[in-house]
């Protein structure tokens, strides 16, 4: 048994999730105090940042009212916070299998422990989120969730913590932009300052531990990461926004489809805002001529 298989194996002490710890301790929020979850919702604000919808750029967009645009971009940044809490609760899962039986005085230890606290406030944080934006309870589809069970149930090692940073990474992006436009709802720019935070210190985390467990890594054991991180990446990114929220909107639920399907901005605009992510999975050896076909599939290359 390896040390990457070994889950008895203790780090070095310190370095990465001492300093996780101590910035915790430092810099935490409780989503319940900090976000304005009394004041009603301005039909005239946007969920998100308009240049990140789905249609933005398009015809149908230029054909839409202000109104529409507004509460088009509300139901997309619900359906986003919702694939989010999927996520979360399956990342917290894998984390609690894979600190099952570490050392429990260990920095590694507490570290994963209050990242796990982390994501259940923000799964709690999106969910109250969502239903200030009066959106309906979004869900992948039933073929992403019972492969969301299956990743929960049996993935692990390095190829948990990839997909963990790549959810991360993909979310952090855009809700960079979003947490600093002042057309979008203040709380829900609140809830994305909140995010990217908390957030920073679980994706320095996730970025160590694969590298960390990726040194020595037999070659078939790399591209099976690969081919398994690149699915993930794949069918997280186009479970982020539901077909639902364009009849959510009252738009023509067929043509926003096609005409998002085919919205050459938005594409550039998630392989631009990949650009860091491709950059580290080349670096860990994660970036094969396969997973590299999966990610220009998903739009992310």
């Amino acid at each position: 048994m390896t040390a990457i298989d070994d889950p008895t194996t203790t780090r070095r002490e310190g370095s990465i999730a001492e300093r996780l710890l101590a910035s915790s301790e430092q810099l935490s929020y409780d989503p319940i105090s900090e976000v304005d979850w009394e004041t009603p919702l301005d039909p005239a604000d946007h969920g998100a940042s308009p240049e990140w919808s789905t249609l933005y750029g398009t015809a149908y967009w230029e054909e839409m009212s202000e109104a529409q645009r507004a509460e088009l971009t509300r139901q997309e940044c619900a359906s986003v916070a919702s694939t989010g809490i999927w996520f979360e609760m399956i990342l917290q899962q894998l984390m609690l299998r894979d600190m099952y039986t570490r050392d429990r005085t260990s920095a590694e230890f507490q570290w994963a422990l209050t990242e796990i606290a982390d994501e259940c406030r923000h799964s709690i944080m999106f969910a109250r989120g969502v239903a200030k934006l009066n959106a309906p309870n979004y869900l992948p589809s039933r073929l992403v969730l019972e492969l969301g069970r299956l990743c929960k149930t049996f993935m692990s090692g390095e190829a948990s913590y990839a997909a963990i940073l790549v959810a991360e990474e993909v979310l952090d992006v855009m809700q960079r932009d979003w947490m600093r436009d002042e057309r979008v709802a203040p709380f829900i720019r609140t809830i994305n300052n909140i995010h990217v935070v908390e957030e920073s210190r679980h994706m320095k985390f996730a970025r160590d531990e694969v590298i960390e467990r990726m040194a020595g890594t037999s070659t078939l054991r790399r591209h099976a990461t690969a081919l398994i991180v690149a699915a993930n990446a794949y069918f997280i990114l186009t479970s982020m926004v539901n077909d639902k929220v364009y009849e959510v909107a009252g738009l023509d639920v067929e043509r926003a489809k096609r005409e998002a399907a085919g919205n050459e901005h938005h594409k550039s605009l998630i392989r631009s805002s990949c650009r860091g992510l491709m950059e580290f999975l080349h670096t860990a050896g994660l970036l094969t001529p396969p997973a590299v076909l999966i990610y220009k599939r998903a739009n992310l290359l």
